[in-house]
């Protein structure tokens, strides 16, 4: 039996953490804290961040500030009649390792999909006061009840991989890795 039908009040007390965020708020998150977002964050898989770097070589500005932001890698499927978004679970984190550092570099706070990151990644989030958040994969029904509102933003042509805003709200996750340098899977892995 799954956690969400054993404990249907599991994510009710998670610590609520406001979008986009505070410095402060990143730089007080630690490893294994379960918390729930609320407000807009950004959507991008591999062809936005394709797309991202092929902008950033031409010297052109990316289609939004990513300061103080959070990326959520997903590619949601359309909405059925009367939702905001059909299922919107997170995609593997580590192919879009290559382009994280430089998206830290221009103010990104936060990533958050499934798996774990790379040791550049990890290093980049220190140096740069970044976290890395894990969601349920495997339950993106579920996580698209927790989006209020969905908005295209740039890349229609790429379809779910396009940049999306969403509108959360309690958005169930875990911080795996802090400012600090910890990382969850490992101090689980380790006992």
């Amino acid at each position: 039996m799954s956690i969400l039908r054993s404990r249907p009040d599991f994510f009710a007390d998670l610590k609520e953490v406001a979008l986009p965020f505070a410095d402060d708020v990143v730089e007080n998150l630690r490893a294994g804290e379960l918390i729930g977002l609320t407000g807009d964050l950004y959507t991008g898989r591999d062809q936005t961040h394709r797309r991202f770097f092929s902008l950033l070589e031409q010297g052109k500005d990316l289609p939004v500030d990513l300061s103080g932001q959070l990326l959520y890698y997903v590619g949601p499927s359309p909405a059925q009649p009367g939702q905001v978004i059909g299922a919107a679970g997170p995609t593997t984190s580590y192919r879009m390792d290559v382009y994280t550092p430089r998206l830290l570099e221009l103010g990104l706070k936060a990533t958050m999909g499934k798996g774990k990151r790379s040791p550049e990644v990890r290093e980049a989030m220190v140096k740069r006061k970044g976290v890395y958040f894990a969601t349920i994969g495997g339950a993106g029904a579920f996580l698209s009840k927790c989006i209020k509102a969905a908005e295209l933003v740039a890349f229609a042509d790429a379809g779910p991989e396009a940049l999306f805003r969403f509108t959360v709200e309690n958005f169930p996750a875990v911080v795996i890795n802090d400012v600090t340098g910890r990382d969850f899977y490992e101090e689980i892995k380790n006992g």
